[in-house]
């Protein structure tokens, strides 16, 4: 029969893994530190679910071949993961590894897999075992080839592992695996597969190079939008209108050779150099300002995760307290614990806990089935209540977070619309200078051209060709004219789209993370009441105080 992990079974791994003077070290503190925890083994427990591990957030290396394990799922907290065996089990279906992104090592043989999916968060994957299972064709395993520090693979037993061609084909479409079904690819082997399948290689190449491309192209869009400007100086630099206005402006070396335009050029430069360092300083102060605000909601966001962890964690001790007050009801002559008069807030803060191992002992104590009949009962109404309380203080917390939300982005909107306003101001001053500029300079050249029509010159060449041309002078300064206030027009619509863009992915970005959050809480709820009434179930089958379960 399918066991589930509980806290006891838990508790009894890590003493069994402990060595002496950890063991000691153990017994000497109040309890396990399941956060401390870096290695566990839970091999031949006969298993059927994955349960009851949220807390174990430091776990590098977990072991849980030889169960009976269906489905992979409550591994979702354990974010330090690099080790993983699930080998020897009945599992049908990759999935719920989303969150392992350290996982270098993953065992999933001796399964009934089909199809190798749903693993793309595993960038650090580097060694893959999946023999023994239903991968029924050699395209299904085209989907590691995403894993580019994938170097060892097993799929010895599978169907596809007895196609024709089969280690060809894994040589040559994962050139970066080195072992395969724990031998060695040689270099003469690979050179055969990439003879073989060089056509269609360089064709899915070249597919993956496009698909690759357009991911950058939307990542690079993307990244704009982040919620903090890296490089945020240089591009503003890359916005702001300085003395590279003149660099493409049509004969701007012949220009200013004359010593009256260059003049006149000079300023215009000097000019938009101060309206840019304008621009840099308030939009870098205005990017703090937005920072400063930024980290203000987190901290408030932080301090309501902290509290509504705590209450959630005082609802749960309270649910356990109250199991445990009914058990102690069918026995008067049972000395009653402390623990149970006092107040919830007193056992968080002192760390007094109700264990379920406690509510197991209780229940194998009672030896009439009768009575344990309704004793379980009513603990099991007791559960049911827990789960609208729970799902109510979650809808609280998250309507919390909304409104906090909400004023984020209503700040924001307004800092956001200052900017702009602000910004457009100085960019309508740089349009102004331009056109100062641009009527100076149309004076000077009209009197150049007066003097060069009437006078001997003997500059170079490209100023009397240029100055014996009344069109062709007035067309460059036109047509420089018009460059400058592009220029201008791209810059500030770059820099505008910029801040809004960044603050809509902002706050999409926080809500996304949120509603995220929010499933995760929703999910846990649920898998923490659905694991106390299979426990009542499971408890309720065991003979009156058998020391095994002890």
């Amino acid at each position: 029969m399918p066991l589930f992990i509980d806290e006891n079974m838990l508790e009894e791994a890590i003493m069994e893994q402990a060595s002496g003077d950890e063991e000691k070290r153990i017994r000497n503190q109040e309890g396990i530190q399941f956060n401390e925890v870096v290695q566990l083994s839970l091999i031949f427990k006969a298993i059927g679910r994955v349960d009851h591990l949220w807390g174990f957030t430091s776990l590098e290396k977990l072991e849980l071949s030889n169960n009976l394990i269906k489905k992979i799922a409550g591994l979702d907290h354990l974010l330090n993961l690099t080790w993983l065996n699930l080998s020897f089990n009945s599992i049908e279906k990759i999935e719920g590894l989303e969150s392992l992104r350290k996982l270098e090592l993953l065992s999933l043989s001796n399964n009934r897999i089909s199809v190798i999916e749903n693993m793309d968060t595993l960038e650090k994957l580097d060694q893959f075992c999946i023999g023994n299972n239903a991968i029924g064709q050699l395209d299904d395993v085209l989907y590691l080839r995403k894993f580019k520090n994938l170097f060892s693979l097993n799929l010895s037993g599978n169907p596809a592992s007895k196609e024709e061609h089969y280690k060809l084909f894994i040589a040559a479409y994962l050139p970066k695996v080195m072992y395969l079904d724990s031998k060695l690819l040689d270099k003469e082997t690979k050179k055969k597969a990439y003879m073989k399948y060089q056509i269609a290689l360089e064709k899915m190449g070249f597919e993956e190079l496009q698909k690759a491309k357009s991911k950058e192209a939307v990542q690079n869009q993307e990244a704009i939008h982040t919620n903090d400007f890296v490089n945020f100086e240089k591009f503003l630099n890359g916005c702001c209108p300085s003395e590279s206005m003149l660099k493409d402006d049509p004969e701007e070396e012949t220009l200013r050779s004359v010593p009256e335009m260059a003049e006149v050029m000079e300023k215009f430069e000097s000019q938009m150099q101060e309206l840019c360092t304008q621009i840099i300083t308030y939009s870098s102060a205005e990017h703090h300002r937005r920072e400063a605000e930024i980290n203000s909601f987190i901290s408030v966001q932080s301090a309501a995760m902290k509290d509504y962890k705590k209450k959630v964690s005082e609802m749960l001790q309270q649910n356990l307290q109250r199991m445990m007050v009914l058990l102690q009801e069918s026995d008067p002559d049972l000395p009653k614990k402390e623990i149970i008069s006092q107040p919830c807030n007193s056992l968080i803060e002192k760390e007094i806990h109700v264990s379920e191992t406690e509510i197991m002992v209780k229940l194998l104590q009672i030896s009439d089935p009768d009575l344990k009949k309704e004793k379980i009962s009513l603990c099991t109404d007791e559960i049911s209540q827990l789960l609208p309380s729970l799902m109510k203080m979650e809808c609280l917390h998250i309507s919390q977070i909304e409104s906090t939300i909400k004023l984020l982005e209503h700040y924001l909107s307004d800092m956001v619309g200052n900017f702009s306003e602000t910004v457009q101001g100085i960019f309508i001053q740089c349009r102004d200078v331009d056109d100062e500029y641009y009527d100076k300079m149309r004076k000077v050249a009209v009197a150049t051209l007066e003097t060069v029509a009437h006078e001997e010159t003997h500059t170079q060449d490209d100023f009397i060709m240029l100055f014996k041309d009344r069109y062709a002078v007035m067309d460059a300064l036109e047509t420089g004219h018009m460059n400058h206030l592009l220029k201008i027009d791209d810059r500030e619509t770059k820099l505008l789209t910029h801040v809004n863009a960044w603050k809509v992915a902002l706050i999409k970005g926080i809500q996304d993370k949120e509603l995220i959050g929010n499933r995760t809480r929703i999910t846990d709820c649920h898998r923490y009441v659905v694991h106390l009434r299979e426990q009542l179930e499971e408890w309720q089958k065991y003979p009156h105080f058998d020391r095994y379960y002890l």
